[in-house]
């Protein structure tokens, strides 16, 4: 059996190395020892363009009844949670390879936090020099658990994150902030990405993320950058569009552009209460191969 290829991805600047487990034995690429290696940013993997190190590790696996399964872990080796560029590199993964919807429109997946689906849109970006470059919609969890926490909001989009509105994010001391933030006791033990987010202009916020497992800044939070637009209408901060319930907001992160769409939701829970909610969650943006 010969031993799989690493591929690299970039969503928005968040990069994952990515491999094929469908027929290869890939058990090395689940050791913690290994991902850390391969992920250092010093003397870990070296992409075609001189990119050294990612965000995470993803391999695609088979999984019955879906098009493929997504297994993610972040750059420490911890896994077990959901990452939104990742999911939207995952799919473009995919596509490279031939994979095809089984029906004829749109991918299913299943990932640690549950089924996804996703599509890819036309794309007026130009493909780079090592690869390809596609803008995917990706549908997102639904979200069930939000709630104020400390002076922003706590909210689960398939990973745990904390959300706070600031002035202007590039006043904000990421890597202290951050940190802080992300080993607070109120969400101890686990802990929580930190989310930082502020208006920028034509009604498009702007987003700073502090990841954990990464513990550092990353280019951009998939998952984060979804929870940072629903703490926004939580927050009442008017999204671009409201067509109908369907919520839109543009984030910009450091180096693109993503879009979240939901649609809050109520209904009646099996002992009489009323449950509020966000359904219909799209995350949509760039995601480019980069080997």
């Amino acid at each position: 059996m010969s031993n799989p290829i690493l591929h690299k991805y970039s969503g928005a600047g968040n990069d994952f190395l990515v491999l094929d487990g469908r027929s290869e034995d890939v058990s090395l690429y689940r050791k913690v020892e290994t991902i850390q290696s391969l992920c250092d940013r010093e003397k870990g993997f070296r992409a075609a363009d001189g990119r050294i190190g990612a965000d995470g590790l993803m391999i695609l696996g088979n999984a019955e009844g879906y098009d493929f399964r997504m297994e993610y872990y972040n750059s420490d080796g911890s896994g077990g949670m959901m990452c939104g560029n990742g999911g939207r590199c995952i799919v473009a993964f995919a596509i490279s390879l031939g994979i095809h919807p089984s029906d004829g429109k749109s991918f299913r997946f299943i990932a640690s936090d549950g089924e996804h689906s996703a599509i890819s849109l036309p794309c007026d970006l130009t493909p780079n020099t090592h690869g390809g470059i596609w803008t995917i919609k990706l549908r997102m969890i639904d979200v069930h658990t939000f709630h104020p926490a400390l002076d922003g909001y706590f909210l689960d989009t398939g990973t745990r994150h904390f959300v706070r509105i600031v002035p202007d994010v590039e006043k904000v001391d990421i890597e202290k902030e951050g940190k802080e933030a992300r080993m607070d006791p109120a969400f101890a033990p686990i802990g929580a990405n930190a989310n930082f987010i502020s208006r920028w202009q034509d009604g498009i916020l702007k987003i700073r993320t502090f990841e954990k497992g990464v513990e550092a800044e990353t280019l951009a939070c998939g998952t984060g950058i979804t929870a940072s637009a629903i703490a926004a209408y939580l927050s009442g901060i008017s999204p671009l569009e409201d067509n109908g319930g369907s919520i839109h907001y543009e984030l910009q992160a450091r180096i693109d552009r993503l879009c979240v769409d939901f649609r809050p939701t109520e209904r009646m829970t099996a002992d009489g209460k009323n449950e509020k909610y966000f359904t219909e969650v799209y995350l949509t943006g760039p995601a480019e191969e980069i080997l």
